[in-house]
């Protein structure tokens, strides 16, 4: 899977979880520390899903 594709999956799902944290009057500086951790861990699987082995 490509690198590309499986982050932005993953905005897409962050996108919802702020649009949802919003409806339910969530205060916006939280919002904002909970996107930047999901971003982190969406680097984080991404690279790890979609890494090459290292050739023995």
């Amino acid at each position: 899977m490509s690198f590309a594709i499986y982050i932005a999956g993953f905005l897409i799902l962050i996108g919802g979880l702020i649009y949802a944290a919003t409806i339910l009057h969530i205060a916006a500086h939280w919002i904002a520390v909970g996107a930047l951790v999901l971003v982190g861990l969406a680097i984080l699987k991404g690279v790890k899903a979609t890494r090459q082995k290292d050739p023995s």
